[in-house]
């Protein structure tokens, strides 16, 4: 049996909960009002955030299309519609076909201003603009083969230095001043470069051909691109590529020894005639050394050295 005093005191102790619990039901309602006063505050905010956003990105937008369209323009048409780092494969593939096609069209563009240049017009602008055109491709493509190496192609190589050189020689002739001795190479240089697009049209379907057939036996991989020049793995199939080549590679030469004479003339007083000659004859010995070795490398894969008997 609870004695009264312990009646009295569980009665003090309940009344003591009840004020409490009391105090505690008011806090919480005070807490769950501000709880739901803070959730529409937050979803206010977020409706405005959300609302500011857009107004910044359209007025950003607006802003762009009104001061950089030209440049975005001429920007996807060097680097093409790509980021530098492309993680999808598909968009590799992609990427790797947009640049053959660049190249072949590119080359086909070429053909035609050096062949309308050589036979139908003799203007110092229409050759200009050509040589423009040249420096403008060669830019273009070591961007893009900049951005397919870090990508997974596998540029190696003189091929990789050779477009560079060609960006230089292409602005040395761009501003080189019409004048006697310019006119005495003119014709030469349209040949030579009628000659080198009729060649990069043969090798663009040659060493796709190769590629194709390399890829389906499983032996190259599918980042890999045609180039300027012989490599290894052409020797699959025909080589009749290389007489075309060698030629090419001579006629640079011959353009460097024409250059070189054309420097004693009396009415020679331009330096890119001088500068000229030296880049053609760095671009003969580059390509020409580069097809040696990679012919020489074939042959003694294709032929390997038996090994010496061995006497007792």
């Amino acid at each position: 049996m609870m004695s009264n005093r312990q009646v009295t005191d569980c009665i003090d102790e309940w009344k003591s909960l009840e004020k409490e619990y009391s105090v505690l039901d008011a806090d919480f309602e005070k807490y769950r009002q501000q709880l739901d006063d803070l959730y529409v505050l937050q979803e206010r905010c977020v409706k405005m955030i959300n609302h500011q956003k857009k107004r910044y990105q359209h007025l950003l937008d607006t802003f762009k299309d009104a001061l950089f369209f030209f440049d975005r323009k001429l920007l996807t048409a060097i680097l093409g519609p790509m980021s530098v780092s492309l993680l999808k494969k598909q968009d590799r593939f992609k990427y790797k076909d947009e640049y053959e096609k660049f190249k072949f069209i590119c080359t086909i563009i070429m053909f035609v201003f050096s062949f309308t240049n050589l036979f139908l017009v003799e203007f110092r602008f229409s050759d200009a603009l050509y040589h423009f055109v040249l420096l403008w491709y060669y830019c273009t493509v070591t961007l893009r083969e900049t951005i397919l190496r870090h990508n997974g192609s596998r540029i190696k190589g003189w091929w990789v230095f050779h477009h560079y050189i060609s960006c230089v020689l292409s602005g040395v002739l761009l501003i080189w001043p019409d004048g006697p001795v310019y006119q005495l190479f003119r014709n030469q240089f349209m040949t030579f470069s009628l000659y080198l697009s009729l060649v990069q049209v043969l090798q663009y379907y040659y060493q796709r051909g190769c590629l194709y057939r390399l890829r389906a036996l499983g032996e190259k991989g599918n980042m890999d691109i045609t180039v300027e020049g012989f490599q290894t793995w052409m020797w699959r199939g025909l080589t009749f590529l290389l007489p075309f080549l060698f030629f090419g590679h001579f006629f640079q030469l011959y353009n460097a020894y024409t250059l070189y004479t054309l420097s004693y003339h009396d009415d020679c007083v331009e330096w890119q005639v001088p500068a000229s000659a030296l880049i053609f004859l760095a671009l003969f010995f580059g390509n020409f050394s580069t097809t040696v070795l990679v012919v020489l490398q074939k042959v003694r894969n294709l032929n390997p050295k038996k090994p010496a008997d061995k006497t007792n």
